[in-house]
This record gives C-alpha cells, structure tokens and sequence, in this order.
C-alpha cells in the first residue's frame, strides 16, 4: 500500500493583531506538526520548532515580536516557551521559558491584552491556576480555581479575564477582575447552557461575547459590567453555532454547524441584521476574520482536502509540506477505485429516536451490494461531516461501501438530537447504528453478513460497545483508543474527560454506579463473538490504556480473535507515519478476517490530509 500522506490540523494561523502581517501556524514537517512563521509582507516562511513528538499550540503577542508554543509531552503536560519572530532567513532560535519557575501543567488555555501582557491557564489534576507575565517579564499567579476550568479570554486592557466550565454548571462563565476576584456568574443549566468566546477588540467597556442555548434554539449574546448578559433573540439558530468579533467590535462571524455541513453568517448586532457569508458546499473547520478585515477558513468537502481559503483570495500559507511515501504516484487524484460524486449519497434513515442523516460512499466498481465498514465518529458530540477523509477513499478503494452515521448525540442536528441519550449512554447511539444497518441491508445497498465498525476514541468505545450489545449484527471490529471500561477509565481519566462523562452520566461512578456499568463495553465481553483491532497509545489521558489492555485479556481467555496494537503516543498522535502505519495494520487485520476486502497490494496512492486533535 503506498501513500502520499499529509497531516493537517484543523486550526487557523494566529495573526498579530498590531503586525497582522505576521502570522504562526501548525504545519506539516516531515509528516509531523510543527510550528511556522510567515511573514506575508517578506513572502518568508521558517519552521519554528523541530519535536519529534510533534508541536500544535502557539501564540504570538499583538506587536508580532514573540512567539510563544507549547513543550509537552505524550500526555499533554509541559511548559510555555518563547522565541522571537524571525526577521529574516535564519535556521537557528533561541527559545527560553515563557513561565520559568513554573511546574509542567496541561495547557487550559493562553489570551493576551493589546500591550502584551498574557494569561496563561494551567490544570492540574486537582484544578487550573491562572498565571500573568507582563511585558517586563513579571510573572504572578493570579488565581487557583478548584476542579474542571479553562481560560476563554483576556480583555483588550488586561483587567478582565473569563474562565469557562461546564456549560450547564452554575459557573458555566466567570468573569474575574485583575487580582483573580470573581466580577461575574453567568450560570448555565441543562435547558439554558451558556458559553463564552471571547472579548470584543478595540478600546472602550469590554464586552464578551457568548453563545447562549435555551428552548431548542442557539443565540449569540454579549456582557458588560455595566448591563450584564443580553442576548439577541432576534438572532437564533436550530442547530449548533460558534461566534467571533470582527475587528470593528460591532459585528459578529458566525459558525452554524447544520446537516453534515456549514453555513457562515455576518451579523450586526447593532444594525440587528444577518446575513449569509458565500462559502462552497461543504464543512469549514475553523473560520475569522483578521486585523484587517480579511475573511479567512479552512474548508473541505468529501472530495477535498482540507484548504486555507479566504474571501477575498489573499495569498495563505500552505498547511504544510506533502510526505511522499515509497513507490506513491505523483497524482494525488490515483486510486484503484476512484471515489467521485456519482459514488457519494446522503440517506435519511428512520429511527428508534427520528430520521438518522447518513453520508454514504460506495465503491465505482458497478456493484450494487458490497460488504460495508461504518466509520463511527467521536465526540460523543462531534459529527461525520461533508469533508475529507482519507480512510473513506481508501476503504473504497478496498470494494467497501463507507458508511457514517451521524447518531443521537451528534452537533448539528439541533440540541434535542445532541443530547438525546434516552436509552443510556452509547445504548442510544448503537440502536442508531443497528438501525441504519437494517436499512441499507434491506435496501439491498450492503451485505447482511459483512458489516464492519471502524472506531477512534468515542467511536471507538461505540464499537466495542455494539460488538458486545448486539453480536449477530456487526463481522469485525476496530476500536482505536476506546473505552473499554468506563467505570476504570473514569478513575485513570483527565479532570476535563471526568468533567465531561459527569455531565453524560449524571454523575460519577460513585453516585450512578448502575449507569455506568449498563454502558460499559466490558460489561458484555462475554457475548462478543467478532474479531476485535485494539489500538492503545502509551500516555493517552483521555481513553487510557490499562481498562484496554484487561478487556483484551478478557477476549484472550475466551478465544475471540484479537489483535492490539501498542503505539507511542497521547489520545492524539501527530506523526504520519504512524497514522499510516496503523492504516496498513488495520487493513491487514480485515484481509485475515473480513471477507471482501482486496489483496494487500492492491494500489492505493492519493493525498492523504488527515486531520487530527
């Protein structure tokens, strides 16, 4: 199997808010994420960081003179450094301690006020501390909040900060003044949930903007000191938004999640109209709009790598380098079974719970029944999207049809779909999976026998969940760093994965010790019939890896065919190769024990731009 493989993550380049012609980004070095620098107005671009685990957060401060990233480990633990912004051709850095004094934490975020002063938000196990370094370099810790928090922003003048929690809790939103002392509470519940997303630019009153959910609709909404929380119900939404200001702090970018897809709107909060942002069919992952006044994003389609784009056509940096892997064609278009617009088709399935939306991709092989692997998204709340990804055209590209199910508990079908989880945790989501199952096998589009679950993180926790509920259904099963044990990966889990199985469950182990056990995938072990790939990574601290390794175990003593596969790495693995590796692993496994699918060798090569984290 050869490839030609990319990463690409899912994040916009950070831009000087004073300089914005200068720029960070993560981009592709030798198939990992790595930091660059771009200055747009020199035409120069230097890779900033070389770490072989792979580098995704940055910052730079709004003069463009200091680039901060992230030095953590496997598992997210590590420590700021700074670096200054190259001013011209140079292969050499001198970076320092951004915090130094500091003890290594999980990054909970980083904001910076216009002259230059930064907060940085560090969690521990037991909570996040807010810590300040002016331009000076004077550093103070500001606050220690207890439990799961994140800091969301700094205002422009450096006096407020807002910290976000659960967005349903009490303190969905705080608002804290200079000294860490609380200002503002803006509470959420489960039928109002409130988040914050950032201060308006600009001088004058600060003002916060925040997304506000209640009755089934979604609203953008702002704070000040003085007239507290007002939200613009002229405004609303039925599925899923996110929000930014725009430079003139008047008017607002935003970013409706709807049907697989998305739709950007401007609105003006003052002139209190909306309107639709022109953007191709398909799913932008990230959108804003820069100092001055550009429209940029990222966006894909199932067809199309994901692009820097903006409205305007301004040149953008390139996500990163192309890794070509031994024997890959130059054509990133070459497949053995060519997937186009005339394989792709969106159903709308009845359901136990309402019409399920499928995206649909079979092979352009003249067929019309083919064995079937469902590629389980993550989340619980993310979706399967209008966008591309590698391993639909390569499971094609095998004689499979692709199926992804945008289950109860999926975004953008609105809130009373996402939160749906009536029939328990994952027991409501499988009976989604087993629905369209019986429907694409009846409408003859699948075979009844060869039916496949592909699985990471929740998806695969999904899996192996539907493997041990409903066994006659589904031939084979990939789970790649699941949940195998709920109740044990609670307990091994990060403050903000128990954060949210809390919010899922309705508590914790100790306090719904029954829920708990009637989804957890070990719970029925004993009936799981099909052959099982595992794949856990060494410092992974949102699925970890030991409740994976005793439920492999638990197969292992009862002859169900398995394999596991072992990889250095967190929940998120930067490195391509390894992707690529893993990709070749799983296919092999499904040669062995799942029928239909074609011969190892069978030629393969086409870009592969996967996006992680």
């Amino acid at each position: 199997m050869s490839r030609e493989y990319r990463l690409f993550y899912p994040a916009l380049p950070v831009v000087a808010e004073h300089a914005p012609h200068r720029l960070v980004y993560v981009g592709d070095a030798d198939g990992r994420c790595q930091i660059f620098a771009w200055d747009r107005r020199a035409g120069a671009l230097t890779q900033l960081t070389d770490r072989p685990t792979g580098t995704i957060r940055a910052a730079l401060d709004p003069a463009g003179e200091t680039v901060w990233w992230f030095d953590d480990d496997l598992a997210g633990v590590g420590v700021w450094r700074t670096t200054d912004f190259p001013d011209g051709p140079t292969t050499s850095f001198a970076t320092t301690p951004a915090l130094p004094g500091v003890a290594p934490a999980r990054h909970a975020g980083i904001a910076m006020a216009d002259d230059g002063t930064a907060l940085v938000g560090l969690a521990d196990d037991d909570g996040l501390t807010l810590h300040r370094r002016q331009p000076h370099g004077r550093i103070t810790e500001v606050t220690r909040i207890d439990g799961y928090a994140y800091l969301v922003d700094l205002d422009p003048a450096g006096d407020l900060a807002v910290v976000g929690t659960d967005a349903a809790a009490p303190d969905a939103v705080t608002v804290l003044d200079r000294d860490g002392t609380p200002v503002s509470r803006i509470a959420g519940r489960t039928s109002r949930r409130v988040w914050a997303l950032g201060f308006a630019p600009g001088g004058g009153e600060a003002r916060l903007l925040l997304v506000v959910e209640s009755d089934g609709r979604y609203f953008p909404a702002t704070w000040t000191a003085d007239g507290g929380l007002t939200t613009y119900e002229w405004c609303w939404y039925d599925t899923e938004i996110t929000a930014s200001w725009f430079p003139d702090g008047r008017r607002i970018l935003i970013r409706q999640d709807r049907y697989a897809r998305t739709v950007l709107h401007e609105a003006d909060l003052t002139a209190r109209t909306s309107v639709v942002s022109p953007t191709p069919a398909g799913s932008v992952l990230d959108a804003a709009v820069w100092p001055d006044g550009e429209l940029v994003y990222i966006w894909t389609d199932s067809l199309t790598p994901p692009q820097l784009r903006s409205a305007s056509g301004v040149r953008l940096p390139d996500s990163g380098v192309r890794l070509p892997d031994s024997g890959a064609q130059s054509d990133p278009a070459a497949a053995a079974v060519p997937v186009d617009d005339n394989t792709r088709q969106e159903l709308w399935v009845p359901g136990p719970g309402g019409r399920i939306h499928v995206l649909l991709t079979v092979p352009n092989d003249g067929r019309a029944t083919h064995p079937a692997v469902f590629l389980v998204h993550g989340g619980p709340s993310q979706h399967a999207r209008d966008a591309y990804d590698p391993l639909v055209e390569v499971l094609a590209s095998t004689g499979c049809a692709v199926v992804r199910v945008n289950y109860r508990g999926s975004s953008g079908y609105g809130s009373a779909w996402r939160n749906d989880f009536s029939d328990g945790v994952g027991l409501t989501q499988i009976a989604d999976l087993a629905a369209v199952r019986e429907h694409l096998v009846a409408a003859g589009a699948i075979e009844s026998g060869r039916v496949a679950l592909w699985g990471t993180s929740w998806g695969g926790y999904l899996t192996l969940l539907a493997l041990g509920v409903q066994p006659q259904l589904w031939r084979l099963g990939v789970a790649i760093s699941p949940v195998a044990d709920y109740v044990a990966a609670f307990h091994a889990a990060s403050p903000a994965v128990q954060a949210l199985d809390v919010t899922l469950f309705g508590g914790s182990p100790q306090q719904v010790p029954q829920a708990y056990a009637r989804s957890s995938p070990v719970t029925y072990v004993d009936q799981v019939r099909a052959p099982v790939l595992l794949a856990v990574s060494s410092d992974d601290v949102r699925c970890p890896p030991e409740p994976v390794e005793r439920y492999a175990g638990l197969l292992a003593a009862r002859r169900v065919p398995h394999q596991v596969v072992r990889r250095r790495a967190g929940h998120d693995d930067f490195d391509a190769h390894s992707h690529l590796a893993l990709t070749q692993t799983v296919l092999l496994f499904m040669q062995r024990h799942f029928d239909g699918v074609q011969e190892e060798g069978t030629p393969v090569a086409l870009a592969m731009a996967r996006p992680v984290g």
